[in-house]
């Protein structure tokens, strides 16, 4: 695809560095030179100085025939006016804006009036704080998760988690562990591990392979089966792993000011603040609801952790803009004796080094919004994509179309569909366009109506509507995979 990214700040940086890996055209517009000339050097990209909203620097850019614009500088209204220009001048065909406020959610009768081609013409909306929001407090829901991301509108869930020595299935392999529990909607999809002086190396799963204490393991299930799941990959000697009550978050900012707000929504959490700016502190303290308590200080400072109890804090986030701080106040907190942290890192070499530290989840905020983006650039009926492991492997969601004349996998079976050697269909979510939010396993009985989760085995017929979940190691193997579900131009 050709596309054009306004904006060279972190955001635009990792959209560009994701896309630029998947061959496409990139050409970044910035007013920066000096930031285009680094991404220059970095990516096999296009730089342009100038506005985004001046129509001659999107014309130089290529607007007039690019795929896709993604508008993603500082500021709301640059985002804004750049999409509504590219649509009026030179009809880019997909635009996506980067938007803060949330006075422009496209759900509500208001923001979508405003965002519709009357308005600014915008096809979609992100705001990387507000998928960050969403990624972390799928984290407090599940404690043991490294990662939780949802497919075919919830109802199925991508989990990875640390394999912990002694719990029920560590130490089996995976043909055992789906015979003990032949009717539970899961597969183990992946498995990274560690090994000395090495980073965690991608295991191929199949029956043979057995879970080690230290994996990190992959698992694909149905969303109600993910306690059990995550139970008998961490749960020691029977012990339930504590829930999330008590939170320390240390940066005020946006992301600390939105997550603050929804987990106090929620109900049932102790949650602090910590800020170093008093004037942030006070604008904290006056929107925030009173149970949330607003503290003065550094998040480093272990005279002020101690006196805050940080031993008794279940889930500590440090959510600053400083990289080296987030991980200084981790690592600070855990020998404290936090029970589980969670570092916000920009720079993917960090991200990389923190792996196997004491710090549990070292998590990229590009990495959270990166697959509202990648799901435009997929071919095909795409749903939904997850970037996993920094970019290097993805989790893809397509809904199968066309009829057995028009489509390789219609009507076939899953033995009969020609796929790469390491990529897993994991599950199949059937009768989800019908509407029904109930979700089941093989072999249940399910109401008519009613989407039912499916783990397709070899004689599994694909139908067509079905939404087909895969896990991809490498991202060189998207193509093959939309290749194969790609429906033939009879269908049309």
């Amino acid at each position: 695809m050709k596309i054009i990214i306004l904006g060279a700040g972190r955001v635009g940086e990792s959209v560009a560095d994701s896309l630029v890996s998947e061959q496409n055209d990139i050409t970044v517009i910035d007013t920066d030179g000096q930031r285009l000339r680094d991404l220059e050097a970095r990516f096999d990209l296009r730089g342009v100085v100038g506005s985004g909203i001046d129509p001659e620097v999107l014309a130089e850019a290529g607007a007039a025939d690019t795929d896709l614009l993604i508008a993603c500088a500082a500021l709301d209204e640059t985002n804004l006016v750049c999409c509504k220009i590219a649509h009026l001048l030179f009809n880019v065909p997909t635009r996506i804006a980067r938007v803060r406020s949330s006075g422009f959610d496209s759900t509500e009768e208001r923001g979508g009036a405003m965002l519709g081609k009357e308005g600014f013409a915008v096809d979609r909306i992100i705001c990387p704080e507000e998928s960050l929001t969403r990624y972390i407090g799928k984290l407090v829901q599940y404690p043991e998760a490294l990662q939780v991301r949802e497919f075919a509108g919830g109802r199925a869930c991508l989990v990875s988690v640390r394999a912990r020595g002694g719990a029920p299935v560590v130490g089996m392999r995976i043909a055992d562990v789906r015979a003990s529990a032949p009717d539970v909607a899961m597969r183990v999809v992946a498995i990274y591990r560690r090994f000395p002086e090495e980073p965690d190396r991608f295991v191929a799963c199949d029956g043979a392979t057995r879970i080690e204490a230290g994996d990190e393991v992959f698992v694909l299930a149905a969303r109600e089966r993910i306690p059990q799941v995550l139970a008998a990959l961490h749960q020691r000697d029977g012990l339930a792993t504590r829930p999330v009550r008590r939170i320390m978050v240390a940066g005020g900012g946006r992301v600390g000011l939105r997550l603050a707000r929804q987990l106090a929504q929620q109900g049932g959490f102790h949650i602090k603040i910590l800020e170093s700016n008093p004037d942030r502190c006070i604008e904290l303290a006056s929107v925030l609801p009173p149970e949330v308590l607003v503290l003065q200080g550094d998040a480093t400072d272990e005279d002020l952790l101690g006196d805050e109890c940080i031993e008794d804090v279940d889930l500590f986030l440090a959510i600053t803009d400083d990289d080296e701080d987030n991980i200084m106040a981790c690592l600070l907190a855990k020998r404290m004796g936090a029970s589980r942290v969670l570092a916000l890192i920009n720079r993917r070499s960090y991200a990389d080094l923190m792996h196997g530290t004491q710090i549990d989840i070292a998590l990229s905020p590009a990495q959270a919004m990166l697959g509202e983006l990648l799901a435009y650039v997929r071919r095909g009926d795409v749903q939904a994509v997850h970037s996993l492991r920094r970019g290097v492997a993805e989790a893809l969601e397509i809904v199968v179309r066309g009829d057995r004349k028009s489509s390789r996998v219609v009507g076939r079976k899953v033995a009969d569909i020609h796929l790469p050697h390491d990529v897993h269909m994991g599950l199949v979510v059937r009768g989800l366009s019908e509407g029904a939010s109930a979700v089941a396993g093989e072999g249940q009985s399910v109401p008519p109506g009613e989407p039912e989760v499916i783990i397709p085995h070899s004689h599994t017929v694909i139908e067509s509507g079905d939404h087909v979940v895969f896990f991809l190691p490498h991202k060189r193997l998207v193509r093959e995979v939309e290749k194969a579900f790609r429906v033939s131009a009879t269908f049309f």
